[in-house]
């Protein structure tokens, strides 16, 4: 765990007590800061103060007193209106920053140099985040991964000269970080997501830009508008930056021996990964390891197993129709599993990858609306339960012509309908698979697993 020294004997309001918040105001603690936390959820506050962390209503705080308030990532800070403890630090001149933005100043004080790789996007940076940290501790590094991805940046191990930290950054601990200046910073791509915490795509881009604007070696995807004006924008300002596109050049990287970064989505999360890792000095081969032997992330087009000719795979968190055209797009010969609580649009996006599916297996709520968009064009059941359809997908890809057919669970729905989220809709799928008879599972893939 870090400990936020550089915070020490300073007044700090915290508000935020989930699982971030937790591990800051562990860490402002650890390090000497006169901490006061605060959060609107009771039980939040309760689970703090039991732990023997300093809570007090921040309604009541001396503001005038303050140095700081480190505020949680999911809190609005600007939309659609900042929070009441926003506009109380506010109104007293009191900075207002997050996580990130404590262990950037832990890093400068620490180790000034030590590699510090930040990766944003709207879509791809959790296994972009997870493919660099695996490279680099395939390559022998001393590697500490965390963020958005999972694990809060002060959990984390501190700075150090040789130890590398690679961190995923969404646009909520961006824009609490001012002085966000990591060694080699990574934007993927943008497309319009938060606009509610935002206010308009314009602010959004420009949240995630700082990312690249504050970094030493810049990376960034330009096969969207948003983020091609973000690259020219630094090129003509004289930024090291690199660019990165899965047409022309991209085409070059040889993926078909990395299983889990099929499509092309993967492909622009390999080339970032690449060009970073070459960046911090790795080698073509080390580097080519690292992305051959790349397990990938659970619920995100992971290979669970194989029964044999056919292989499983768990896409939950296709939770959209967009999500799941990825996946339909990186596979054919499949016994496609789809369903859930049903969003706006249902999966008539999808009808141009019809001809990739050979059966359906519909779920949840959804099933008799995917039912209809279907029509006569793929065959399809209504299945109802997860279970139900992963046994009837195995017993049709295993009776198929094809060399090697496909059940994928890529639901193109929400799933509270059934699961508290898609996390558990995954798990169950990977449960439900491991218990069918001659299932050979992924090293990577084991009953329960979770993201």
């Amino acid at each position: 765990m870090n400990r936020v020294t550089t915070a020490k004997n300073k007044r700090i309001a915290l508000f935020g007590l989930g699982g971030s918040g937790l591990a800051t105001a562990r860490a402002l603690a650890a390090g000497g800061a006169r901490i006061t936390c605060w959060d609107d959820n009771p039980e939040s506050v309760a689970k703090a103060t039991a732990e023997g962390i300093v809570t007090g209503n921040l309604h009541e705080f001396d503001w005038s007193s303050a140095d700081s308030l480190v505020l949680a990532p999911g809190v609005p800070l600007t939309h659609p209106k900042p929070h009441w403890v926003v506009d109380l630090a506010r109104n007293a001149g009191v900075e207002v920053i997050g996580d990130v933005e404590l262990f950037c100043r832990e890093r400068r004080a620490l180790a000034p140099t030590a590699p510090f790789i930040a990766i944003t996007g709207t879509n791809g940076k959790s296994t972009t985040t997870a493919l660099i940290a695996h490279i680099l501790r395939t390559a022998g590094r001393d590697v500490q991964l965390g963020g958005n991805i999972g694990t809060p940046v002060l959990e984390l191990e501190p700075p150090a000269a040789n130890r590398y930290h690679v961190v995923e950054c969404s646009s909520y601990q961006i824009d609490l970080s001012p002085s966000l200046d990591p060694s080699i910073g990574v934007l993927l791509n943008l497309s319009p997501d938060h606009l509610d915490r935002h206010g308009s795509m314009e602010n959004y881009a420009a949240i995630k830009a700082r990312l690249l604007q504050g970094a030493d070696y810049a990376i960034c995807g330009i096969d969207d508008e948003h983020s091609r004006r973000i690259a020219i924008g630094l090129e003509d300002g004289g930024s090291r930056i690199e660019t990165i596109s899965v047409s022309g050049a991209g085409k070059t990287l040889d993926l078909s021996a990395a299983s889990s970064l099929r499509g092309d989505h993967n492909l622009q999360n390999a080339l970032a990964a690449k060009a970073a890792c070459k960046a911090l000095g790795l080698g073509e081969d080390e580097i080519l390891t690292g992305l051959n032997s790349f397990p990938g992330l659970a619920h995100r087009m992971q290979i669970v197993a194989r029964c044999g000719r056919t292989v499983f795979v768990n896409d939950s968190k296709a939770t959209n129709a967009d999500a799941a055209a990825k996946s339909l797009s990186s596979f054919s010969s499949i016994h496609w599993i789809a369903g859930g609580l049903p969003k706006e649009g249902g999966i008539e996006a999808l009808r141009p990858l019809f001809g990739r599916v050979e059966k359906a297996y519909l779920i949840g709520e959804a099933a008799p609306a995917f039912a209809a968009t279907l029509g006569d064009t793929v065959p399809y059941e209504i299945s109802g339960t997860l279970e139900a359809a992963v046994g009837h997908a195995a017993e049709g890809a295993a009776a198929s012509d094809a060399g090697e057919p496909v059940v994928l669970l890529a639901p193109a729905a929400a799933s509270f309908d059934q699961f508290r989220n898609f996390e558990k809709r995954g798990e169950a799928f990977v449960n439900a698979v491991m218990a069918l008879k001659g299932i050979e599972a992924s090293p990577t893939a084991q009953p329960g697993d979770d993201a």
